[in-house]
């Protein structure tokens, strides 16, 4: 009976509980895809160090470490510390198991790009759906597909089902999609793995900053390649997102342009990093938007990524992509020995003395088994 008043009451004791770096907001509507005005009451935290600062009052030594963590010195400024050491690392690997592509342009050499002036442009839909059907007729097992916003992906998908995109996609794979609703999105997920696991293949459509994002793997069979459409950008008209740039402005002199575009390449690297989760895993990483090839953008790349994006490889047409991954997975098909790993991706016991460790490390049955083929 008294539910929503203790609701109201406890939102109050929270507005009065927190004060620095925290705001009260209004937004009349509910979401970004909202239409009908049911306004919310937001108490929003503007100040990351907040979260953080419990942790290093607590702790002596703190290790920050991370895939995606890049450009490393945002983070500092970001949540208030003093880093001792700082250090972004490559990986170390056997072999080169991805291939990161910028695609610049469609066969018909029309810039693709999802800028708000030409996303909606029949000629960039129409590249983009030519460039996923030649990624599904050549990459084997499953594809994900990520797009910036709910939104973008509805018009595109709504677009290339007029033009026949889908079509030709499920010639080669089935295609199931990503929603804003969990259970559908899990029920999507099981058929997807399915396909994969039973030879159809599948594309999995999602969306930045959703479920698939963020918390799934796509390990082997189920990721041999991700596509980025366009650089997920936040929705710059929240009012959320326009109180915390307002307030990196002011308390971190953070300017707006550059805290956006971090967030959305950090996104962005989220996305494609789904595709590799082991050291014998590979697949392809595809960044579909012309403004990946610019410096300002690929220096936000986590380095482990941007090392291996090659002047051959930061503007791409169509036809050229599709060349370079035929190359890819003809060479990932090859046979590859584990114990080709020792001493390089992986160490033995003597590896770990030579490096100045101790040498007892107790080996796992994969390396044993490694040392006794050797």
């Amino acid at each position: 009976e008294y539910g929503a008043l203790a609701k109201v009451a406890g939102f109050a004791t929270l507005c009065a509980t927190y004060d620095t770096g925290f705001m009260v907001l209004f937004e009349p509507f509910e979401s970004d895809q909202s239409t009908i005005s049911n306004p919310v009451l937001h108490l929003a935290c503007l100040d990351a160090a907040i979260a953080i600062k419990p942790v290093f009052q607590r702790f002596h030594t703190v290790i920050i470490t991370s895939g995606t963590l890049s450009p490393m010195e945002m983070y500092p400024r970001m949540l208030e510390f003093a880093p001792v050491v700082q250090e972004s690392f490559t990986m170390t690997l056997a072999r080169q198991c991805f291939a990161p592509l910028v695609v610049t342009r469609g066969g018909d050499q029309v810039t693709i790009s999802s800028k708000f002036e030409v996303r909606n442009d029949p000629a960039v839909v129409r590249n983009y759906g030519n460039l996923l059907i030649e990624m599904a007729r050549v990459v084997p097992d499953g594809i994900v597909a990520f797009f910036p916003s709910y939104l973008y992906m509805e018009s595109i998908v709504a677009m290339w089902n007029e033009n026949g995109v889908l079509k030709d996609v499920w010639k080669h794979k089935l295609i199931f999609v990503e929603t804003p609703d969990a259970a559908e999105t899990s029920i999507a997920l099981q058929n997807y793995r399915a396909a994969c696991n039973n030879g159809r293949g599948a594309v999995l459509l999602s969306v930045a900053r959703g479920k698939v994002s963020e918390g799934i793997d796509f390990d082997h069979n189920f990721g041999r390649a991700v596509i980025m459409f366009g650089i997920p950008y936040q929705y710059t008209e929240s009012r959320i997102l326009k109180a915390r740039l307002e307030f990196m402005r002011e308390a971190h002199q953070i300017r707006e342009n550059d805290f956006l575009t971090f967030d959305a390449v950090r996104h962005a690297s989220q996305c494609i990093g789904r595709v590799l989760r082991g050291k014998t895993d590979y697949g392809l990483m595809v960044l579909a938007d012309k403004r990946y090839s610019r410096a300002d953008k690929r220096s936000k790349l986590p380095r482990w990524i941007s090392t291996c994006l090659t002047e051959t490889s930061i503007n791409l047409s169509t036809d050229m992509a599709i060349g370079l991954m035929r190359k890819f997975l003809k060479a990932m098909a090859q046979p590859f020995e584990l114990s080709s790993q020792l001493g390089i991706s992986m160490w033995a016991n003597e590896h770990i003395v030579q490096h100045g460790g101790r040498g007892d490390v107790v080996a796992t049955d994969a390396a044993a088994a490694m040392e006794v083929d050797q």
